[in-house]
This record gives C-alpha cells, sequence and structure tokens, in this order.
C-alpha cells in the first residue's frame, strides 16, 4: 500500500521591513530618529545634508523620507521639490520648526505628505511614519494626474493645460485640488483647506477657501455657475466629483 504524499505548508518568505532614509543635519537629532526607528524595526540610513538626502533618495529609493528643512548646501524644500521634480513618489515626511506655520504650507506645496512640528513625541512621530507607510501599502500613494473634462493635471510636476493650452494655477490651488482627489469623493471641511493648505492660524476665516474654490472653478469648470467637477457640500465644505467618467486618479 503506497503511502499518501506529505504535505507541508508552504514556506512563507519573509516580507522586509521598510526602509526610511532620515536626513537631519542635527547629529543628535539624527542619532535619535534613527535608534527610534530601528528599535520598530525599520531599516534606517540617513544623510546629513541637502545634497547627501538628494543623492540617497534618488540612488537607493526608500520607502520613506523623513525630510529636515533646514539642512545646509539644500534644504528640505528644495529636496522635496527635486525629487517630485524627478517623478519620485516616495512619502515623505517633513520635520519643521516649532510655531512655522509657513513651513508646513511650502513642505505641503512642494510635495510633501506630511509634517511633524518640533519638539514632537516618539509615539507622534511612529504614528506618522505607520500610516504613511500604510498607505503606500494599500496603494494609495499620492495622486499624480487629474482629468477633469478636457483639462489635465499633472499635480507632482505642477502643469495644468485645458483642450491642450497651459492653464495657470497657483501653488496652493495645486495643493487644494491634491487634498480633493485624495479624499476620493469624501468631503473636505473649509477648516481642513485652512489647516493644510495654509495653517490655521495664518488666516481665521473660512471665506479665503471660497474665494480660492470660486478661482479654481473660473479656471477648471465649462460653466463655474453649475460645477461639474469640484461640487459643494452644504455645510461641511467641497468635495471632487470621482469616477472614471469624471475624474482620472493615477497612484505612485
Amino acid at each position: 500500500m503506497t503511502s499518501a504524499p506529505s504535505i507541508h505548508p508552504p514556506h512563507k518568505v519573509p516580507v522586509p521591513a521598510p526602509r526610511i532614509l532620515v536626513a537631519e543635519d542635527e547629529l543628535p537629532m539624527r542619532t535619535a530618529l534613527e535608534d527610534c526607528l530601528v528599535a520598530e524595526g525599520f531599516r534606517v540610513f540617513s544623510a546629513s545634508n541637502g545634497d547627501r538626502a538628494l543623492e540617497r533618495a534618488v540612488k537607493e529609493k526608500p520607502d520613506l523620507l523623513i525630510l529636515d528643512v533646514m539642512m545646509p548646501r539644500l534644504d528640505g524644500f528644495a529636496v522635496c521639490k527635486e525629487l517630485r521634480r524627478l517623478g519620485q513618489t516616495t512619502p515623505i515626511l517633513m520635520l519643521t520648526a516649532k510655531g512655522m506655520v509657513r513651513d508646513r504650507v511650502t513642505g505641503l506645496d512642494c510635495g510633501a505628505d506630511d509634517y511633524l512640528v518640533k519638539p514632537f513625541s516618539t509615539e507622534e512621530l511612529l504614528a506618522r511614519v505607520r500610516a504613511l507607510l500604510r498607505r503606500l501599502q494599500r496603494g494609495e500613494a499620492s495622486v499624480e494626474m487629474l482629468k477633469l473634462g478636457e483639462t489635465e493635471i499633472d499635480l507632482i510636476k505642477q502643469t495644468a493645460t485645458r483642450n491642450g493650452f497651459p492653464v495657470h494655477l497657483t501653488a496652493k490651488e495645486f495643493a487644494m485640488l491634491r487634498l480633493l482627489a485624495e479624499a476620493r469623493g469624501e468631503p473636505v471641511s473649509r477648516e481642513r483647506f485652512l489647516d493644510v493648505v495654509w495653517g490655521y492660524g495664518a488666516f481665521p476665516t473660512t471665506r479665503t477657501v471660497d474665494m480660492h474654490i470660486a478661482s479654481l472653478r473660473r479656471k477648471l469648470e465649462a460653466d463655474p455657475e453649475q460645477p461639474r467637477w469640484i461640487v459643494t457640500v452644504h455645510g461641511v465644505g467641497y468635495r471632487m466629483e470621482p469616477g472614471p467618467t469624471t475624474a482620472s486618479f493615477t497612484k505612485g
């Protein structure tokens, strides 16, 4: 009698831990970040200035980049902007100085995915890192391209055309479109726009958001009075009409 073949469960290949590039010129802070991330099981490598950060990010393509704003040679804004110009969609967590609202706004305008204000707790840092990596694993990296009817918008290079002709959008308008696109059809409140795009303390009135939405509609909508793409959600804010017939979301 022939014995039945033994069946062994398939061997699971271990998934490598995410690789994180830490770009920080202050040695104590850089060491603290490295130690914290390594203790959580991440693979970490670092850079002490902007030139080196850009070089290593392009060459080694980390899963996540933690990028300080104030660095010698190239600052964090320049590094972030150049990476996005090159088409890199690596999630970027920007470290900004305490109380510098303009820093976080500029960082988001340059293509950063999130910001963290110094000083911060280890728990907050790790929560932001995990959130960005989860989004990457789900395939929900930053939206790169939008197609709204005859208008095509590149959110990485920050260019737009309508019927083949250039459309001038401001940095804040690109940031608003990105926020709307990444909401995937969910409404975005006026307060959320103020917090992410401007920094809430800079503009205490939500009328600022309404004025910029009106400007976007004039530039993108066939009939700004009856908008098709950027619609009002009464009592909440605005949302972008989703779906293959209205908007094309390309994930990085």
